[in-house]
């Protein structure tokens, strides 16, 4: 499927901003399942410094800078990637094997999954989070199984509201009350997973969506999106991580379904946030954010024959 993702954010700044320094995850990932065709950034006003890297998870990062008063700060992301659709994995490792091999023992080869076993800023391990997780943890249970479970729990016990949640909403609170959006349902099912001594990450992106029958799809109406990834070892080197959308309970390799497009994989949404910065001044703004996912139709066949 070839897909193309237009991400635009606009701040409107009352006063002006001074100075600014800003860091965007806007760039797509590439990975087996997903091939970033093009990429480009627009930024409006012009940056005094821009400088692309890739972080310390292999994310591609742009930091700018701008030093010239502004009222307004203009972010266009525009991208081309092809996803593909693979095979659903399958895991005979249980999950208190890979729960006891990850522990910590002196001397031992070391993994860098366990990295994502630790609680982060938005994902504390809680027992709150181990309590609701528990029932699904079946002794004897392999990896993909317990994910599944987990993640069909949560789709079916949480209501998706927006404006029910904020972007600092605790991952305990959403817990408690049962509703919330994409970001509060990954965050949850992480810290349900780490809290059983487990890895997973975060993992940001977009989903194609579709208009509603006998409407128009409208440019701009659709939204970032987050899922989850966990780590399963007897899988492929390339494929040990699988993901899971707590959302709309569908998960597969790299990515739910070949309508996802990943951008970015951390420990939680404060790792890999859109666009975030420092700014002196501005003491009031104004922020709007539109995102449109299309599907590239494919060529018409050539229907022309030869005599």
């Amino acid at each position: 499927m070839l897909l193309t993702v237009t991400h635009e954010t606009r701040y409107d700044y009352q006063p002006a901003v001074e100075t600014a320094q800003h860091v965007a995850y806007l760039s797509p990932h590439g990975h087996a399942g997903q091939d970033v065709i093009s990429h480009q950034l627009a930024i409006y006003p012009p940056p005094a410094k821009q400088q692309f890297a890739l972080d310390v998870y292999g994310n591609h990062r742009c930091f700018f800078s701008l030093q010239a008063p502004h009222g307004v700060l203009e972010v266009r992301a525009s991208s081309v990637v092809a996803t593909r659709r693979g095979s659903l994995p399958h895991s005979a490792v249980p999950w208190e094997t890979l729960r006891e091999h990850l522990r910590f023992q002196a001397g031992a080869v070391y993994e860098p999954a366990t990295e994502f076993i630790f609680a982060s800023p938005f994902v504390p391990r809680h027992p709150e989070f181990a309590a609701y997780a528990r029932p699904c943890f079946v002794p004897g249970t392999d990896v993909i199984a317990v994910a599944r479970e987990l993640m069909e729990r949560i789709h079916q016990d949480f209501t998706y509201e927006t404006n029910s949640t904020q972007i600092s909403t605790p991952a305990l609170q959403a817990l408690e009350q049962r509703k919330g959006v994409c970001q509060d349902f990954a965050h949850i099912m992480l810290a349900c997973w780490r809290s059983m001594g487990l890895p997973a990450r975060y993992v940001s992106g977009y989903l194609l969506t579709q208009a509603a029958p006998g409407t128009v799809k409208l440019v701009g109406s659709d939204a970032s999106h987050a899922w989850v990834s966990v780590f399963v070892p007897d899988l492929p080197a390339d494929k040990q991580w699988v993901d899971f959308d707590p959302t709309n309970n569908r998960w597969g390799w790299h990515a739910p379904g070949e309508d996802y497009v990943t951008v970015a994989i951390g420990r939680d949404f404060g790792d890999v946030s859109p666009l975030r910065g420092v700014i002196h001044g501005g003491s009031r703004h104004t922020l709007t954010v539109g995102v449109t996912v299309e599907d590239v139709p494919s060529p018409a066949p050539d229907t022309d024959t030869v005599a």
